[in-house]
């Protein structure tokens, strides 16, 4: 194993995390404010789960988001 590899392979897919579910939040968030759902004072709930099958790994992360 090259641990230089896995570093930045690890770091890949953060990243592409990152960037995917701030796009997915975002648009939901929009959505739910033009929709009425939302008024956009709240403080969502939000909750990750990273998986890893093969290393029997599930790790849950839970924090909230500010609209205001």
């Amino acid at each position: 194993m090259n641990e230089d590899t896995l570093n930045m392979e690890i770091r890949k897919f953060l990243k592409m995390v990152g960037i995917r579910s701030q796009r997915e939040i975002e648009r939901a968030v929009l959505n739910a404010i033009d929709d009425g759902t939302l008024t956009g004072s709240e403080s969502l709930v939000v909750k990750m789960t990273l998986e890893l099958p093969e290393l029997d790994i599930k790790h849950e992360l839970d924090g909230s988001i500010k609209l205001e």
